[in-house]
């Protein structure tokens, strides 16, 4: 099965659903689950996000998604996405690639494993 690490709060933004795109600066024809990894690292100020009343928890498979579309980023899409959230999607995106996410799950009991860069294999 194909895992993505990603950073805190990112990670569980997805998993509950206020997260769509995840962005990377490389494309990707994979298309299908993935499980998403919450990696040790973290975003440097999670109070931003209090709002979302989120658990945070690392180094552990909190979900799953489906990547369905990989989207290369222009400015009018970027603006589209801030204006979607533009505490979620903030920053600068152009040029990245947004992964389209559907049918997230988050899962009751995260899984404890080490994450790794790019998509990995968990077996």
């Amino acid at each position: 099965m194909k895992a993505l690490t990603i950073k805190q709060p990112y990670a569980s933004l997805i998993v509950n659903n206020y997260k769509e795109y995840e962005f990377r600066s490389w494309n990707t024809n994979y298309r299908g689950k993935i499980l998403i990894h919450a990696g040790l690292s973290k975003y440097s100020n999670l109070n931003d996000f209090n709002m979302y009343n989120l658990d945070y928890i690392y180094g552990a498979i909190i979900g799953e998604a489906y990547i369905v579309d990989s989207i290369k980023v222009d400015k009018e899409f970027d603006s589209y996405l801030h204006k979607l959230n533009n505490l979620v999607y903030a920053g600068d995106h152009v040029d990245l690639y947004a992964w389209k996410l559907e049918n997230i799950v988050k899962y009751d009991k995260p899984i404890f494993v080490k994450g790794k860069l790019g998509l990995w294999n968990y077996e």
